[in-house]
């Protein structure tokens, strides 16, 4: 259990010392749930509201926890497909030159997204659901001109969409819809850092009805405890530059 080896014993626990509530159950029988308060406060807030922007360093579970509870809504039938999508940025979303068919040029790109979906489902049902549409994996630049009723949608790697890109994604959703929006802004790699749309979202669309924003930290951390330090470290040495 990699999610729970490295947690504190009372880190995992609500106010009143009870664990938080289960969201649900892995593949091979692992109950999934918040592990710290911040990823509970990220849990609610992805549940009460429409779009949902996380931040946050690698291992934070922001990518996790969505993917966790679409598949949720998705069984529940809350939702009628899920859609996880990303900027192709080291392709520069321009695939051509790359080997192989659509899936072939992505796929590498999108492989934590495969695993956290067949952690959850399993190889054979993942398969099944993406022949049939119900999952959709697909890049950002493929968005374009769409609109999305009754479903739940994850944009990752945030961070390195540019503000026209996230005004066309934020777009398109239709009804019955969700957006969750995860990014961590010390990892941009657009070839001008400052046109990260994650640097200046909270400011465009902070006050609007429904959106929520939540910042995770190295304390949230679902990794090993060496990881938290190494994090640490980095966030000290960047401040003193």
């Amino acid at each position: 259990r990699l999610f729970e080896q490295f947690i504190d014993d009372d880190v995992c626990v609500n106010l009143n010392g009870e664990p938080f509530s289960e969201l649900i159950t892995s593949f091979n029988g692992r109950l999934v749930r918040a592990m710290t308060h911040n990823q509970q406060q990220y849990v609610e807030a992805i549940e009460s509201n429409t779009v949902i922007v996380a931040r946050g360093p690698a291992g934070t579970g922001k990518t996790y926890l969505a993917t966790a509870l679409a598949i949720k809504a998705l069984k529940e039938k809350r939702v009628s497909r899920v859609i996880l999508s990303r900027p192709v940025v080291e392709a520069g979303e321009s695939l051509g030159y790359l080997p192989g068919d659509i899936q072939e040029k992505v796929d590498p790109h999108f492989r934590p997204l495969y695993d956290c979906l067949q952690e959850f489902i399993g190889m054979g049902k993942f398969e099944q659901f993406v022949r049939q549409g119900i999952i959709e994996i697909t890049p950002l630049a493929y968005m374009r001109g769409r609109t999305f009723n009754e479903a739940f949608v994850v944009l990752d790697e945030a961070q390195n969409t540019t503000l026209p890109q996230m005004r066309m994604i934020l777009t398109r959703l239709g009804y019955g819809s969700k957006l969750v929006i995860t990014g961590d802004h010390t990892q941009i790699d657009l070839p001008r850092p400052g046109d990260s749309s994650l640097l200046k979202l909270r400011d465009i669309i902070g006050s609007v009805e429904s959106v929520s924003f939540i910042d995770l930290c190295g304390k949230d951390v679902i990794r090993h405890e060496v990881v938290r330090r190494i994090i640490d470290a980095f966030d000290t040495y960047q401040m003193r530059e």
